[in-house]
């Protein structure tokens, strides 16, 4: 998710200006949804479930063992199925789709869910998506990209699950301007959250400049439209080699400001196979490990940190006329 934010700062930078949404920038996501002025508001949200067994064990075990409460499927790959039988168990489980187009691991691929021969544009010459989101920029166009993510999205339904929430995986549809007209498209005609940071950004702004403008003409349209939106999102877990991420975790956490904040896990149990296709293992195992940890639970409970869900900020943006 690192690379959302360097993406979606080119297309800010290449965006025009438009009028600032809020004329309060006082004012968070949070209280706009009903929360009291000063909360503090987490989801603790698991990207690439589907991807593998290990994937799937982990999500599983932080839920229901940890504090993690939202996660999103990569419907191209082969481990979806596992975990939706285990969703119709738990119906109440926050789970969205992680829209996939790329599929970037060494030795094990996927190709989109729509088939190589209606989006030429995202795939390479063996028919698997591209490994890199700049070779989905260069290659494909708007109308396959949205043909892709409608595909799996109808896929989803087909099978069962009615997702609470839409995000990107390794933010392509943040890539290009056309890609992401596309994805909030598809959230507000099917209204269906999709996940954009338009409120403080108090991490994203650690990282890079955003013009303030812009985000908030795409955070208009996405409130206009009916959908909820998050303050910021915090994606720099991954980036924590290690399977002990308890203080760097709790010193993000206590410096956070009030508002919606989604953090962005990769939760994971690793398995046998993992060192033949990725060498996350470590970050993975402790996102699954700091989810679960007791001490961390009593430290969000100290700082009264509350949780929140995709399928509550909705319900709470309904209310809302």
């Amino acid at each position: 998710m690192k690379k959302f934010f360097l993406f979606l700062s080119l297309i800010l930078c290449m965006s025009i200006t438009f009028k600032v949404f809020s004329d309060d920038e006082g004012t968070t996501y949070a209280e706009r949804l009903g929360w009291e002025k000063g909360s503090r508001v987490v989801i603790f949200h698991i990207d690439d479930v589907g991807l593998c067994l290990g994937a799937n064990m982990g999500t599983i075990e932080a839920f229901t063992k940890g504090v993690a409460n939202s996660c999103s499927i990569m419907m191209p790959c082969g481990w979806v199925e596992q975990f939706v039988k285990e969703w119709k168990k738990n119906p109440h489980w926050d789970v969205g789709l992680h829209l996939t187009l790329t599929s970037e691991w060494d030795n094990y691929r996927w190709g989109p869910v729509s088939g190589f021969q209606q989006v030429p544009g995202l795939v390479d010459s063996s028919g698997y998506m591209w490994g890199d989101v700049k070779d989905v920029v260069l290659n494909a166009k708007p109308e396959e990209v949205d043909r892709e993510i409608r595909a799996q999205l109808a896929l989803a339904e087909k099978i069962g699950l009615k997702p609470t929430h839409l995000d990107s995986h390794m933010g392509t549809l943040f890539a290009s301007l056309k890609f992401l007209e596309k994805y909030i498209n598809l959230g507000i005609e099917k209204q269906i959250p999709v996940l954009f940071p338009g409120g403080h950004m108090q991490y994203l702004q650690r990282e890079l400049p955003m013009p303030r403008e812009v985000v908030d003409s795409w955070a208009k349209k996405i409130w206009e439209g009916g959908l909820p939106l998050v303050d910021d999102v915090l994606t720099f877990t991954y980036d924590w080699k290690t399977e002990d991420k308890f203080e760097p975790m709790t010193k993000a956490l206590r410096e956070m400001r009030p508002g919606i904040t989604e953090v962005i896990l990769h939760c994971a149990i690793p398995t046998e196979e993992f060192p033949f296709f990725t060498q996350s293992s470590a970050t993975r195992k402790g996102d699954y490990l700091i989810m679960i940890h007791p001490e961390f639970k009593k430290f969000l409970e100290e700082e009264k940190i509350l949780l929140t869900t995709w399928r509550e900020l909705m319900e709470r943006r309904a209310r809302i006329k």
